[in-house]
């Protein structure tokens, strides 16, 4: 366990509320202590001019020498958050790549406080069950149907679009089963442009069944051969720049609704044109008009399945018909007023206006994204 530091106190005597307290563990190779040394040292004086930084601890632990502990103390998740995620980290961790085997980050807000015969309580309050962090998005969870839905969003270089399919279409799916509580059930990928999204469905631990997949030789093979097109480099057998590169690439899902319809199915996904600082109101939007859909017995809607990061919105959806004879149901505004606010909250050009019938078949050609593969695992 390790010593909290001083509290900063308001002029009530208690401390800030929703202080943050990261707990990063790190395996470091043999042979690598002085170099991993070497990185913190640097790394540690950088850390701590970073708005919102409080403190950090090295620990090394007693039991066993390779095993450490970095903790940190933040004003709050916000400006944790900003930096964990920014070109700035990513750039000050690279010392440290290829010390580490193995890393794994815990984050927890301050709530109590001990200091010899003082005590302090946060004013945040715990969370309940099913709740989660404001500004921190909810840990991947079942559905209704016991379904964990996940997406990954990366980008290629332009002009490598066409090998990256080839690439990303042609390996041997791997083996679905991963243990007695996980099964993959489900991969859908599609592209826009240079932007790749894949899409998993698992039944049973999402993490577990995304480290089962890194380790099959034909994942590997095919993720080191598209390696060279990637917008952004990576080095997934190193931990850190792994971790990195899977929080940056992380799409969650943040809405599904679906019901039980008879007929063929196709399933499409769409990238949509957002304005700045709307991504969540367009999440929102699309929410409440696939569930609509999906409990009208005569919309061909079946499932759809939103995932967002910041204005980055995806909506993958399974359809009993071709998109083109319904765009507004097949672009999640069929109901009244629906498409008028998407015109609000997405680019769309001014000589193609919505809710037109023009400017819906337009807008569905342009968030349209091309099948690369879509994998079942022969129990689903």
């Amino acid at each position: 366990m390790t010593l909290l530091s001083e509290p900063e106190e308001t002029a009530t005597g208690r401390p800030v509320a929703g202080r943050l307290r990261v707990v990063l563990m790190l395996d470091v190779h043999d042979g690598a202590q002085d170099r991993f040394l070497d990185a913190y040292e640097l790394l540690r004086h950088q850390v701590s001019a970073v708005p919102g930084h409080v403190s950090d601890q090295l620990c090394q632990s007693i039991d066993d020498p390779s095993r450490w502990l970095i903790t940190s103390e933040w004003d709050s998740a916000v400006p944790f958050l900003a930096w964990v995620d920014s070109a700035d980290h990513r750039e000050m961790v690279k010392p440290m790549h290829g010390c580490v085997r193995d890393t794994h980050s815990l984050r927890y807000t301050v709530l109590r406080e001990t200091h010899g015969d003082r005590t302090f309580d946060s004013a945040a309050a715990p969370l309940r069950p099913g709740e989660h962090h404001p500004g921190v998005p909810a840990a991947p969870r079942p559905g209704p149907d016991g379904v964990v839905r996940h997406a990954l969003s990366f980008a290629v270089k332009p002009g490598a679009e066409a090998r990256a399919a080839e690439l990303l279409a042609g390996y041997r799916s791997p083996q679905a089963r991963v243990d007695d509580r996980t099964r993959l059930l489900r991969t859908s990928l599609f592209m826009r442009g240079n932007r790749i999204v894949r899409c998993v469905e698992v039944a049973g631990d999402l993490v577990v069944a995304l480290r089962h997949v890194a380790r099959q030789p034909e994942v590997r093979a095919v993720e080191e051969a598209i390696n060279p097109y990637l917008e952004e480099d990576r080095d997934l057998d190193d931990p850190l720049s792994a971790r990195d590169f899977f929080q940056r690439a992380a799409l969650p899902a943040v809405h599904h609704h679906a019901a039980l319809k008879s007929g063929q199915v196709q399933r499409h996904a769409y990238l949509y044109p957002v304005r700045p600082g709307c991504g969540s109101a367009l999440a929102a939007l699309l929410a409440g008009e696939d569930e609509h859909a999906a409990a009208d017995p005569g919309s061909p809607l079946v499932r759809a399945t939103v995932y967002r990061r910041e204005d980055l919105v995806v909506r993958l959806v399974d359809l009993l018909a071709d998109p083109a004879a319904d765009p507004a149901t097949a672009l999640g505004v069929a109901g009244p007023r629906a498409a008028a606010v998407l015109g609000k909250l997405a680019d769309i050009p001014a000589e193609h206006p919505v809710p037109s019938a023009d400017g819906l078949r337009h807008l569905l050609a342009e968030c349209a994204m091309t099948p690369v593969t879509d994998r079942r695992s022969a129990d689903t």
